[in-house]
């Protein structure tokens, strides 16, 4: 059996548990050699063809981590160690069964010369990377089993990796689950991302006020992320641009001049379920090109020489760094540019490889921009063309557009990036240069329709004239791809109608729908053991590459013993939350009550404000007017505001100063409790989101593009209480309107309203008493009575200042449809039900099938069908041989 060497060198040196001393098998003590005999035993044991087959799939797994306790952390005794401890060396034993698989997939992906996608964005929102592997690879229980026979808990170790802080919101969780879903497809598919030092922040609460604390994610050791320092690239910033003629007498542009920068890459593996195909994720950190300027080090400036080297490694040091001042626009200027260009310095390298000449290049390369913040790669894959590789421009603009496509996030206009051109021609003076060039060339060929439309240029042109010029960096991806999406039916829709109308008519054949998915591996099958082995057990285990497949559960939903399997799942996940919910804040919930849940970002527009609102309401209604609850509810709340958005952080504040009122008033008997969990992350979702019975999608109609916290809750048996926006749309097509609570505003009034000028929030609080007490009691200090007018600013701002968001327009339906949800969670066995068939309809909203759409429509990658990966076995993921050539093969990959 040609075993893989690392499971071979772990043969060899057996353990003892009682006292970390290696053994022979079934042998006495084994003395101390020389390295000669330390080899010939191992060629011997290389040549036996029966002797590992006979081992047991945990002593494999034993041995390699006692043998990274042993040579990675130089220690001797196993059962002297801590959880803390023990991160670090049983990751490195999973990792290394992972690497084997991962150049055996760049093996694969070479020798059949497939196109390749890479996935560009400024986030990541990976999670906790051993529970993933081990999931993945079918041996969560196998490493239980290891690690309790050492008198360890798997649990705890888990516990013990922080959340790779490389995202903040649903931009991040979604290129999280686009990879995973690749990965599991079989498709060659690759993230690019920033290497961050630290996160956006980690999120702690005093007094109800959030503070930022930096988040060390990386305090723990990340065993999974691999070094490449010899891929280094070195990245050119600022500078100037010279013109002079080639060797042809053509005038060519250079950039001389230039700062340069390091981006050191290191891969993150990502496993696909089953473990047959694992990508990886590549990430850049910055660094000095030097140590520092020896220069000004000569010149006896120390301090300036080491500040100047730690200014260039603060282009990876935190995620999105505040861009309220000057220095802060362009440091993440320079933190998006550093982005593109590593990914497209190693994309290029990579293709170099195995191909002469560039007319294959979109055959063989796909470039997915994640929202604007990549745009700059359209301007960078030029000058790479132009300046690095000697295409004539044509070329070059016709190889870009092939290669690349923009995906549209957000629908509101503050959200779509802008670049000063006074900035841009400081810090990239090449690619401002670029940008003109292919901005002239765009209004060149739409000259013809300026007859009809004189202002068609305007509203159309890259560069946005002002006072300030600026680069609309939207326009820019746009006009650089062949493709261009949203990712709701709705939003895709106003993608074309309101937000680039004029680009849809130009080229309606580029834009298309791709709605969201999220993967069913991690956000049901892993984070819901208990749903999903009910699933399995009632339909078969292949929903799980598969989730179309959960459509045969419908038939069950009727079932009374199913249903009543339903919830002792849904009771149990409760139970798990509420212990978390007393642990992080001292809130004692009720389990038999309903769970309500609002976890996402913190901003005006998904309006955690009205559902504060409506909790108010409720409150009052029961301690004011004797109204009697009928439904116990646990109002539960995460989301981060961002550092600079004051009313958001604001609107944290309330959820805490209601939550005290509401907790400690003793006529509300436990009727209503509200908790705000701290630092929302992946972790975190996991335990809420298999525990909520409602789950909140409140956007204003019109301002969400898609969500996914809606589909991970509906998946794992959530109602939906929302508006008619984003993905909600469809998320009621399938699970139908009897199984959905919707209510408020639709787009299409919205608008009208605005149009017209017909909104006036005044009207709604003179003629609705409730919706009056609500506000009376946020401007009378009913919540802060030690802190006067704190919150008098929410009733200015809707009252006012216009209540951009619609909050009184929509809080009487708002109220009025959470009644009937009141109505129907009485009667559990109806509840249930519509539960049960959320989770039978919800196969749509599978990354699987995003992806599949992406790879049919956009990327052109295959295969094209979805495959079913059955279930990993310990035994294949153990003991598998590594590629025949794995000494040339560690090479290849990347």
């Amino acid at each position: 059996m040609n075993a893989p060497l690392g499971v071979k060198v772990a043969y060899l040196y057996r353990w003892s548990n009682e006292t970390g001393e290696p053994r022979a098998k079934r042998e006495g003590p084994l003395r101390r050699t020389s390295q000669s005999s330390a080899v010939t035993g191992l060629e011997s044991m290389a040549s036996s063809s029966n002797l590992l087959p006979n081992v047991r799939p945990a002593e494999l797994l034993r041995e390699a981590i006692y043998r990274h306790i042993r040579y990675t952390l130089v220690l001797r005794n196993p059962r002297l160690l801590g959880p803390v401890e023990l991160l670090t060396p049983v990751s490195l034993a999973v990792r290394d069964r992972i690497v084997d698989r991962m150049i055996e997939t760049e093996e694969r992906v070479r020798s059949k010369d497939s196109k390749r996608l890479y996935y560009l964005s400024m986030e990541f929102l990976m999670g906790r990377s051993l529970n993933d592997n081990l999931h993945n690879l079918g041996i969560t229980e196998l490493m239980r089993e290891v690690l309790a026979s050492i008198g360890m808990s798997l649990d705890d170790v888990l516990a013990c990796e922080l959340d790779a802080g490389l995202g903040n919101g649903g931009l991040g969780r979604l290129a999280a689950c686009f990879l995973e879903s690749l990965a599991t497809l079989g498709m060659p598919g690759y993230g690019y991302g920033i290497d961050y030092e630290y996160g956006l922040f980690r999120q702690e609460i005093n007094g109800g006020f959030q503070r930022e604390k930096p988040d060390r994610w990386k305090a723990n050791g990340t065993p999974f992320e691999i070094g490449r320092p010899d891929r280094a690239l070195s990245i050119p910033l600022y500078g100037r641009v010279e013109t002079s003629r080639d060797n042809h007498g053509n005038l060519r542009q250079i950039w001389t001049s230039q700062k340069f920068v390091l981006g050191i890459p290191s891969d993150m593996p990502v496993v696909g379920w089953g473990g047959e195909t694992v990508n990886f994720l590549r990430l850049f950190a910055a660094r000095a090109s030097e140590d520092f300027d020896i220069e000004i080090f000569n010149r006896g400036d120390y301090i300036r020489a080491v500040e100047q080297k730690i200014g260039n490694e603060n282009i990876s040091r935190v995620l999105y760094p505040s861009d309220s001042v000057m220095s802060g626009k362009e440091l993440r200027l320079v933190q998006e540019y550093f982005l593109v260009a590593c990914a497209i310095g190693d994309l290029v390298r990579r293709y170099d490889l195995d191909h002469k000449g560039y007319e294959q290049f979109p055959s063989k390369v796909a470039i997915q921009m994640n929202d604007t913040h990549p745009s700059l790669a359209v301007a960078e894959l030029m000058r790479v063309f132009i300046d690095e590789k000697g295409l004539e421009w044509e070329q070059a603009w016709e190889l870009t557009q092939a290669t690349c496509a923009y995906t549209n996030h957000t629908l509101l206009p503050e959200a779509l990036e802008r670049w000063s051109v006074s900035l841009m021609e400081r810090v990239l003076p090449r690619h401002m240069q670029l940008i003109y060039g292919i901005n002239h060339q765009f209004l060149r060929s739409i000259s013809e329709y300026s007859f009809t439309d004189p202002d068609l240029m305007r509203r159309t042109s890259i560069i946005e004239e002002a006072a300030d010029k600026q680069v609309r960096m939207a326009h820019l991806a746009i006009i650089g791809s062949h493709a261009v999406n949203g990712v709701a039916a709705l939003h895709s829709e106003l993608v074309k109608s309101t937000l680039v109308p004029d680009f849809a008519k130009l080229w309606p054949e580029r834009f298309s729908n791709k709605t969201n998915g999220v993967a069913p591996r991690p956000w049901l099958h892993k984070s819901n053991p208990g749903l999903a082995a009910l699933l399995t057990e009632t339909i078969g285990e292949r929903w799980v590459t598969d989730l179309s497949l959960l459509r045969g559960l419908q038939k069950f939903a009727d079932d009374a013993a199913f249903r009543a399997k339903f919830r002792e799942v849904k009771q149990h996940n409760k139970n798990r939350l509420a212990k978390v919910i007393f642990d992080q804040t001292g809130v004692q919930v009720y389990t038999s009550s309903l769970f309500d849940v609002q976890i996402k970002r913190i901003h005006e527009y998904k309006r955690q404000l009205l559902n504060v609102m409506r909790i108010i309401d409720q409150y009052l209604q029961c301690v004011d007017h004797g109204v009697e609850i009928k439904v116990p509810r646990t109002f539960v709340f995460a989301g981060k505001a961002a550092p600079g958005y004051w009313a958001a952080k604001q609107i944290i504040k309330l959820i805490h100063n209601v939550a005290s009122v509401v907790n400690s008033d003793p006529r509300m008997k436990d009727r209503i409790k509200v908790a705000f969990l701290p630092d929302y992350r992946v972790s975190l979702a996991e335990i809420i989101i298999p525990a909520a019975d409602v789950s909140e999608q409140i956007s204003t109609a019109g301002m969400e593009a898609s969500g996914t916290g809606n589909m991970k809750l509906s998946m794992n048996g959530a109602l939906t209480v929302g508006t008619y926006d984003g993905a909600n749309i469809e998320i009621l097509e399938e699970v139908g309107e009897e199984n959905f609570y919707l209510f408020g505003l639709r787009v299409e009034q919205i608008e009208e309203m605005k149009r017209k000028g017909l909104y006036n929030a005044q009207e709604y609080y003179a003629k609705n008493e409730r919706t009056k007490a609500v506000m009376d009691s946020l401007g009378s200090d009913r919540f802060s009575p030690q802190e006067p007018g704190l919150f008098r600013w929410i009733v200015d701002e809707i009252l006012y200042r216009g209540d951009r968001y619609f909050h009184l327009a929509d809080l009487p339906s708002y109220v009025e449809i959470n009644e009937s949800v009141d109505e129907d969670y009485l009667d559990q066995e109806l509840w249930s039900r519509k539960a049960a068939i959320n989770v039978a309809r919800i196969g749509k909203f599978s990354s699987d099938r995003t992806i599949l759409e992406y790879a049919r429509d956009i990327w052109h990658i295959g295969p094209f069908e979805q495959p079913w990966v059955p279930k990993p076995k310990p035994e294949a993921i153990l003991t598998a041989a590594p590629p025949a050539s794995a000494s040339e093969s560690s090479s290849v990959v990347g």
